[in-house]
């Protein structure tokens, strides 16, 4: 077996975790994280905890199945917690956590910009659309 040096092994790490590299597996989470589903429920959840029903309310338009899998995947990836309390009937309720928060500063911050340019973004695209007809 081949000795590596500490350069050799620091190129390989770097390697690894490149987004712009074919093989990184940041990109799945980078994936992942780029959904609307997660942005908004990370912001949905940085104001307090919240029960299921409470953040499907509050997040117009997700579907069941989408919600349940979005808080899956952001309870599996760290981001939240799910608290389940025996009372009749159960409750559960769902909690941003300090990984996630620091996400949600950027995520956050996204959402804020699409908001405040959502009329320039569309004034380009009307124009576009009316070039290319």
């Amino acid at each position: 077996m081949a000795t590596r040096t500490a350069a050799g092994r620091r190129a390989e790490a770097k390697v690894e975790y490149d987004a712009f590299m074919a093989q990184c597996k940041s990109r799945r989470l980078l994936d992942r994280l780029t959904d609307k589903w997660v942005t908004l429920v990370l912001c949905t959840l940085g104001e307090g905890d919240l029960r299921y029903s409470e953040i499907s309310r509050h997040i117009a338009g997700v579907s069941q199945k989408m919600l349940t899998q979005t808080l899956r995947s952001l309870e599996r990836d760290g981001l939240i917690t799910r608290t389940v309390t025996p009372t009749v009937p159960v409750t559960v309720e769902y909690a941003i956590t300090e990984l996630g928060r620091s996400l949600l500063v950027v995520v956050g911050q996204m959402k804020a910009w699409a908001e405040t340019h959502m009329d320039q973004v569309q004034v380009h695209q009307d124009d576009y659309d009316r070039r290319t007809a």
